[in-house]
This record gives C-alpha cells, structure tokens and sequence, in this order.
C-alpha cells in the first residue's frame, strides 16, 4: 500500500486519538471518558506505526505515530497509577468513612449477629441440648471431632501446603457466599439481612457454648479469634448495606422508592467493596494462620486480640484527616 493511501484510510484515527492525548495531558478528562476505548486506539496506532516501519514510509510519517505510541504508552502507565492510588485511597480512607456514615446501621447489624450469639452461648453452655435445634447431628458430630484436644493437633499435623491451598480456595467461597446473602437478601425490605444476620448470631452462639461446655474452649478459641475479627466485621458489614437497600424502599422519604433505592444502592456498593476485602483477608487467615500446629494458642491469642483492636482503629481513625 502507497503511503499517501495509508495516511489517507488512518488519519482520521490519528487525529482522534491525539485529541484524546491532548484532552488527558491538560487534565481535562471527562468522568465518561472510555479509558479501554482508549487504550483499543492506542494498540491501533501501534500496530500502524509497525506496518509504517516495516513498508519503509517517511522518516516522517514514522516520528509522528512513534510520537503517539510513546504519549500513549505514558497516559496509560499514568491511568494505572492513578487506578492503584484510587484503590489504596479507598482501602485506606474512604471505605471507613463510608462505615462510619452508616454506623447506626452497622451498630444495629452488629446487635442483631452478636447478641443472639451471647444469649444462645450462654444458654447452651448451661444446657448443651441445646446445639441440636440448630445443628443435626452429623454437623455436631463434625465439629466436636474437629475442636476435640485430642485431635485437634493430629488433624492439623496432618494438613499439608496443597491442603492449605484447598481450604484457602473453600473458605473464599464459603465466606463470600455469606457476606453475598447477607446483603442481597436485605432487599426484600431488610427482612432478609435482618434474618441472616439473627441466624448466623444464633448458630455461632449455639456452637460456641456447646464447645466451651465440653472443655474444648482452647482449640475452638484460639481458632476463630484471628480471622474472626474480619469475617464477622464483614458479616456485620454485609448487612448493614442490606438493610439500606431495604429500608430505602420501605421509608423512601421524599423520593420515589426506585430513586431512594439507586440512591442507597450507590452507598450499599461501596460497603460491598470492603467486605469482598474483609472475607479475602479472613480466608487467608482462616486457611495459613488460625489452622496451624506450629504456632501456640497464646500466640493466636495475643495476635487475635491485636487483629481485634486493628480493625476497630481502623474504622474509628481511617480517613479522618479528610483525605
């Protein structure tokens, strides 16, 4: 192909895609900008300034689209930058001031999970009867052999780094699974986060007494404190933006309640972000850490309560330099 038929069929990509460079480099992107459409032109103007080398065009011609591979290549180098400061801004200040706008909610949330939790523990630690109008049989069975002294240590011996890796990939699956129901199922009025959360607290309390009760305290404990500390936020968490999802239909106010409910939802997502990270961080733990032989329970423990305390400075101090 002739060079001046080439220049003719792509100049007018060319020119598309410099005024996109030039809209990005002064700073004026606009917030619909398609940054993949972007980055399509961009591997375009590669591609021909390839073909230019390779057919021998103008020294010219070769400069101008080795300009704009290289203005390209930096923007896009920028946009991930930019992207990775945008995702550890969030991390780091707005998701817990996002939690602490809606702390009434996540209060209410933690209410409904932690205080069944407290009352069934308590009543089944004196009555371990008690486990079985929640659990079957077989699942009693299960965790008093996995939480069971004597045991507990063989059967962690006995995990090796493959098994580590399946669990790790369960209990992804298993947490998010929950932290998912939690909140989807608030959108029938906050009925059904108001449930789950209640449930959850129920079977959490009723396993915790009935493992206390029969002296097996030690193993389940030093357990569940560590990744506990986020799973359980998560869960909490999770129904917090349920409920707002469901409540923003049941009380719209003075919207309508598909206006009230786009308005909550964009609140509830950002909720949503943080837990997807919570229940990742907790897997992590619940698969490498809190199954471990090697490390003692004092030492799980100490780390637990510090993860505890982590967690509740983070969202009481995170953001609150306006950043």
């Amino acid at each position: 192909m002739k060079q001046q038929l080439f220049e003719s069929n792509h100049e007018g990509d060319w020119q598309v895609f410099e005024v996109q460079l030039n809209a990005l480099e002064k700073k004026r992107k606009k917030p619909d900008t398609d940054v993949s459409a972007f980055a399509n032109h961009y591997r375009k103007i590669c591609y021909d300034l390839t073909l230019a080398q390779s057919r021998q065009y103008s020294p010219y011609l070769i400069d101008r689209l080795n300009q704009l591979t290289l203005r390209g290549h930096q923007q896009l180098y920028q946009h991930r930058s930019n992207l990775l400061h945008s995702i550890l801004r969030f991390i780091v200040a707005v998701y817990p001031q996002q939690v602490r706008k809606e702390i009434k909610l996540v209060l209410f949330a933690g209410l409904l999970l932690y205080g069944p939790a407290l009352v069934t523990g308590l009543l089944t630690y004196f009555n371990p009867d008690l486990v079985f109008s929640l659990h079957s049989e077989g699942q009693v069975a299960e965790f008093t052999k996995m939480y069971n002294p004597d045991k507990n240590a063989e059967s962690a011996e006995a995990r090796t780094a493959a098994d580590d890796l399946i669990m790790f990939g369960f209990y992804i699956r298993n947490n998010i699974g929950i932290g998912f129901q939690t909140f989807a199922s608030g959108i029938l009025l906050g009925i059904g986060s108001l449930f789950f959360l209640i449930f959850n607290g129920l079977a959490m309390g009723t396993v915790a007494g009935f493992l206390t009760s029969m002296g097996y305290h030690t193993p389940f404990y030093s357990f569940v404190i560590t990744h506990g500390a986020f799973e359980l936020t998560a869960i909490v968490i999770s129904g917090a933006a349920g409920m707002k999802l469901g409540f923003s239909l049941l009380a719209p106010g003075q919207f309508s309640r598909s206006q009230a409910l786009r308005t909550a939802g964009k609140d509830s997502i950002l909720l949503v972000y943080g837990v997807i990270l919570f229940l990742l961080i907790a897997a992590f733990l619940e698969a490498f850490w809190s199954s471990s032989s090697v490390i003692t329970p004092a030492i799980k423990y100490t780390v637990g309560g510090s993860a505890w305390v982590l967690v509740l400075a983070y969202f009481c101090l995170g953001g609150r330099n306006g950043s």
